[in-house]
């Protein structure tokens, strides 16, 4: 029997530049495009008065505008806007273009290295720790100067890769005193299961001593019972996973501005259940998705 589902989703678009089919995700750059916020103006005579005043940034009208349509849904329609970011290039990143995508899916994936790297749960490289970096000080001057609304809430993957990337970019940066960063792991936010050793999670225990600024779910098992070796999830199953996790933030979670630290695989899962066109992020790459959940979800 389908599983029953608590919202319906859609992304609301002609705010950003990646939901637009003429934007190129290989070419995107968001940093040089203010996280691809499209400079509009907004109607005058809603509830919100939209009249620029000096130094009013176009982040500021898009956050008047989020908080219009809020107050102006429906009962059990929720509006949030989705801060998803890909980790930052690790191990096993670089072994797959070293054996090339193919003979990586075929064979390499399932072993857990080779003679000069191993990728079970990988680390970041020296790159992707540079790109986390580069995140963290453009998430600086975004917040210091384009006036881009912090998260109210940061959740984040179970493996290594995605725990470092987000203490990269956030930890260390001037966020308002009622939005500090304390991140939250969730088992659902993780990449595709089985297979790929380099989505095998190692155990909550060793990934808390690591990063102990972290609040892990009471329901994440010690060692990672999700994995199989022989079975990798479908996408039909990604996407009835990722709806589960929306549903939870939806449901639970009063923020509207939420971070979300992930995977290539998992963020294209989430695009799909959001109904947004699909946009491959680099290693180290963010976009902001507007979405629009409506209560009374399908099977």
């Amino acid at each position: 029997m389908p599983q029953q589902h608590t919202f319906t989703y859609s992304t609301v678009t002609g705010y950003f530049l990646q939901d637009e089919n003429s934007t190129v995700a290989e070419k995107f750059d968001f940093m040089s495009k203010d996280f691809g916020l499209l400079e509009k103006e907004y109607d005058e005579g809603t509830a919100l008065d939209y009249s620029r005043e000096k130094d009013t940034t176009q982040w500021q009208l898009f956050e008047r505008e989020v908080t219009r349509l809020q107050d102006e849904a429906k009962s059990g329609t929720v509006y949030k806007v989705l801060y998803l970011g890909r980790h930052g290039q690790g191990v096993h990143n670089v072994a797959e273009k070293k054996y090339g995508t193919a003979e990586w899916d075929r064979y390499w994936a399932a072993q857990e290295g080779d003679a000069s790297s191993r990728w079970v749960d990988p680390h970041l490289t020296a790159t992707g720790i540079e790109q986390a970096h580069a995140v963290h000080a453009f998430w600086k001057h975004q917040l210091a100067v384009a006036k881009t609304p912090a998260p109210q809430t940061y959740y984040c993957s179970p493996l290594y890769r995605c725990l470092e990337t987000a203490n990269l970019t956030f930890r260390g940066l001037d966020l308002p005193a009622d939005r500090p960063y304390k991140p939250i792991v969730k088992e659902l936010l993780r990449e595709a299961n089985g297979v790929h050793t380099c989505d095998r999670r190692s155990s909550k225990s060793s990934l808390m001593a690591a990063f102990p600024n972290f609040t892990f779910e009471p329901s994440m098992t010690e060692d990672d019972e999700l994995w199989s070796a022989t079975e990798r999830e479908t996408n039909s199953q990604l996407d009835s996973r990722f709806t589960s996790l929306l549903d939870d933030i939806f449901e639970h979670d009063e923020g509207t501005f939420v971070s979300l630290t992930s995977h290539s695989g998992a963020i294209c899962s989430l695009l799909r259940v959001l109904g947004h066109r699909e946009f491959r992020l680099m290693t180290g790459g963010v976009i902001p998705v507007l979405v629009k959940a409506e209560r009374g979800g399908g099977g």
